[in-house]
């Protein structure tokens, strides 16, 4: 008598299946005549689309999502972006936890996994900070956005315009309601104004740092050296690529998208640029008037990305962080790499590097299938590629214009970025022990 094999699936299977799954339920709903204002049905594969790009936290469109969807549509989407945002598994947990349910240590796994938390121990801790954190940032936001749309919207509009805006900034999902000044006018009518730009640079930055950061950063009461080696090196990248961006993007755009703006307005719309493509997909200004080195910092930001167990996408602040400094001990000859009084492992190197690898593999493969089936240029279709991998969002408006067969690329990309290109393979392999026979090592010449 045969016996049946159990089929037991890894956590990055398990996680993968669960943000499968929340997508399939998402496009079903998006589809249904209730929600786009035509009354018509949507097709599938917009409505896939479009949820693949709420749960991944990504903010590509093919409709200008006020324009298109209904209320319940859009309360779809935003429910997508806060599950995707936050992770199911977290939420679920949260659940747990006010049922005051026990959780077993195969979920702790998963929580660990899909929260990047880096031990075991104090998952549980992570996630209630997590949930707090979530509503009180959350919150805060909406109480400071609410502050400038309820004198122009009215109160009832100003508040759901809030929540929603505060939602999907905090997980850097880049959605936007304000398609009533324009389709697909994002943020760009509140170019000048402080505390609008002030709250969503902040809750992007907040919620893109990553989860552990959080904690770890709460439970040494803010104080620096205590941080972890992760926490350091993420806060000190994070505020790197800030001051960097904001700095390049002041400069190469005073004569083509920032044209015509006084400096304090400049400055204020350079610095919301080095913040939106890692990785939320906001913008205060037009994308198509971007210059050319503005269009390839925007291109390498997005690939850079968030933080690791965070919000947003990217190979991540902490991958381009050992990439940097991995080039520059070796350039000195050094063979360890020690940062602030601390060693890295080698292994970081060989895992940072596998991580930028598959990223620039997919835009590639994806930009020069894409090209091969629309007319649009190379610069372009990467620019989407790269925004749809790093889960960012920002549009030259390509997707809407799009066939299905390259809408469906840009669905993988997202897919696969939200997940982790390294994760994304795992899903289909087979984790095996290495042998523990090793073969003679020999030399090759490199560089």
């Amino acid at each position: 008598m045969k016996t049946r094999r159990k089929i037991l699936l890894t956590n990055t299977q398990i996680i993968a299946l669960g943000f499968f799954l929340v997508i399939l339920a998402g496009s079903i709903l998006l589809m249904l005549p209730i929600s786009s204002k035509n009354g018509s049905w949507t097709p599938f594969i917009d409505a896939l689309f479009t949820a693949t790009s709420a749960t991944c936290v990504t903010g590509l469109v093919v409709f200008d999502t006020f324009t298109h969807w209904t209320v319940f549509g859009q309360i779809v989407i935003l429910t997508l972006i806060q599950v995707g945002g936050i992770g199911l598994m977290t939420i679920v947990s949260g659940a747990y936890i006010l049922l005051n349910k026990r959780i077993g240590i195969q979920t702790r796994q998963l929580l660990m996994t899909s929260a990047g938390n880096l031990q075991l121990s104090g998952v549980v801790r992570l996630i209630k900070r997590i949930l707090f954190g979530t509503l009180l940032f959350e919150g805060t936001g909406t109480v400071l956005l609410a502050t400038q749309f309820c004198p122009e919207m009215g109160i009832g509009k100003g508040i759901y315009y809030a929540i929603f805006h505060s939602v999907s900034a905090f997980c850097n999902a880049g959605f936007d309601i304000m398609g009533f000044k324009g389709e697909y006018s994002s943020l760009i009518s509140y170019q000048s104004n402080w505390i609008v730009n002030l709250t969503i640079i902040l809750l992007i930055v907040i919620g893109g740092i990553g989860f552990y950061v959080w904690s770890d950063t709460v439970k040494n009461r803010f104080r620096f050296r205590r941080l972890s080696l992760h926490t350091q090196i993420t806060l000190t990248t994070t505020a790197f690529l800030l001051a960097f961006g904001t700095l390049l993007y002041f400069f190469f755009e005073k004569n083509f998208s920032m044209q015509g703006m006084t400096t304090d307005n400049r400055f204020l719309a350079s610095l919301f640029m080095a913040t939106t493509p890692r990785t939320a997909g906001f913008n205060t200004i037009d994308l198509t008037k971007l210059s050319e080195p503005g269009n390839l910092l925007t291109m390498i930001l997005m690939l850079i990305g968030a933080g690791s167990g965070s919000t947003g996408g990217g190979i991540k602040v902490t991958t381009f962080a050992v990439l940097m400094l991995n080039l520059f001990f070796m350039a000195r000859g050094y063979e360890n790499v020690t940062i602030f009084k601390k060693r890295l492992e080698s292994n970081s190197f060989k895992q940072a590097g596998s991580i930028l690898c598959c990223y620039l593999l997919a835009v590639i493969a994806a930009t020069m299938w894409i090209c091969s089936q629309e007319i649009y240029s190379a610069t372009d279709v990467a620019f989407e590629c790269f925004s749809a991998i790093g889960t960012v969002g920002l549009s030259k408006g390509l997707p809407a214009l799009m066939k299905p067969i390259s809408k469906i690329i840009l669905i993988l990309l997202m897919y696969g970025g939200r997940l982790g290109g390294i994760s994304f393979l795992m899903i289909f392999t087979r984790q095996e022990k290495e042998r523990p026979l090793k073969r003679v090592s020999k030399r090759i010449l490199l560089g």
